[in-house]
């Protein structure tokens, strides 16, 4: 089960399919996280023109996901980055995170930043934004200090 065939599309996130996923989405995150301290965008946020969604597929089983939202012209952030249980740790966040860093180059910004949760939990999603240069920060955007949070951001 690698990543070998799988497919990374543009979604406008108007089938039940992603509908679903994103749900299991939020419902993990409410469950790791105190409310005041959930950050993951639901379908009508991400449905907003600042932001670019992506959809891994392989062949016709939804794998993954993914979005760039602008924050300014030079200046955008990871969102709703999630693999499917079954294929965590097979590759699809590295090709995921690959991809939209590349996007974010090709749409001109020079910064890419994100939050993810400090519990251990997110260890591995930490990790992986580690391995691809990201370091940790202060607060960006709209987001304040929080215990449940760490923000990691990279130059492109």
């Amino acid at each position: 089960m690698g990543v070998d065939g799988v497919e990374i599309v543009v979604d406008d996130l108007s089938g039940p399919r992603i509908a679903a996923f994103l749900g299991e989405h939020l419902e993990e995150m409410r469950a790791l996280s105190p409310p005041e301290s959930v950050h993951a965008l639901d379908l009508d946020d991400l449905r907003r023109p600042e932001v670019t969604f992506w959809s891994v597929l392989d062949g016709d089983t939804l794998v993954g996901c993914g979005a760039l939202m602008r924050i300014d012209a030079g200046h955008a952030e990871v969102k709703s980055m999630r693999t499917s249980a079954a294929r965590k740790r097979g590759g699809v966040a590295s090709l995921l995170l690959e991809h939209i860093i590349a996007e974010a180059r090709r749409m001109g910004f020079a910064r890419l930043s994100l939050e993810t949760g400090s519990a251990e939990p997110f260890l591995p999603a930490r990790r992986l934004y580690e391995k691809y240069g990201f370091e940790y920060c202060e607060p960006f955007g709209d987001y304040r200090l929080d215990p449940h949070s760490v923000y990691m951001t990279r130059f492109l």
